[in-house]
């Protein structure tokens, strides 16, 4: 298949993109603060710090005075917490409607797949691998190989991976630090309406386009770069 979209390097998010995760998120994070003693975050504060990594998403819930020892310690409390949840039978997390379909569908010799996110290698590769995706993708970035978004290093590692240059590259996300690490490497970003952020924060951090569906994800990379012959 020659796909229509001219895009060497097509980096997606994991959580809030592909995968609807939230539920074993949040309920996680609650059981890492009540271990502490502490008051169960918003779940929607939480849904706000998905996309950065595991320390920094902490610390900002937490108290500002919360030092980073304590930050280390409601992080790995949580890290625990969240594999026993994923153990569970009950365990909610799924694909996002159509993911299969289109992955299968941009998966070709002509382009390269990967995916940056703000969680571990092995908390990655557990998802992709729970949900059979683990062959669609090339290049693997995670918060254990660079800083977290919307820092760009995890982006350029990931170009460095297959040789491809900031123009040749397209981020998906659904959270303005997807979209702010796109822009601040140069390559393109296109939002999802179905994740963390709302579709006006996302635009204004860089988003070319929100989508509504996976399914629309094709026709929106071919025209912002078209294929020339």
């Amino acid at each position: 298949m020659t796909h229509t979209h001219g895009f060497d390097l097509i980096v997606f998010d994991l959580d809030g993109t592909l995968v609807d995760s939230q539920h074993t998120i949040v309920a996680a994070m609650h059981d890492a603060f009540a271990a502490e003693g502490l008051p169960a975050p918003e779940a929607e504060a939480v849904r706000r710090v998905v996309g950065l990594s595991l320390d920094a998403a902490v610390a900002r819930l937490l108290p500002r005075d919360a030092g980073e020892a304590y930050v280390a310690r409601v992080a790995e409390g949580y890290k625990t917490a969240f594999t026993r949840r994923k153990a569970q039978a009950d365990d909610s997390e799924v694909l996002f409607p159509g993911v299969r379909e289109v992955l299968r569908a941009l998966d070709a010799p002509e382009v390269c797949l990967a995916v940056a996110t703000g969680k571990s290698r092995r908390g990655l590769v557990s998802s992709l691998d729970r949900h059979g995706l683990a062959g669609h993708f090339v290049s693997l970035q995670t918060a254990d190989d660079a800083p977290g978004k919307p820092h760009p290093r995890m982006l350029e590692l990931a170009m460095a991976d297959v040789g491809a240059g900031p123009g040749e590259t397209v981020v998906i996300g659904d959270t303005a630090f997807d979209m702010e690490m796109a822009r601040t490497a140069g390559a393109s970003a296109v939002g999802v309406g179905w994740g963390y952020h709302p579709a006006a924060e996302l635009t204004s951090a860089g988003a070319a386009r929100v989508l509504d569906s996976f399914d629309e994800l094709p026709p929106a990379l071919a025209a912002l770069r078209p294929r020339t012959a």
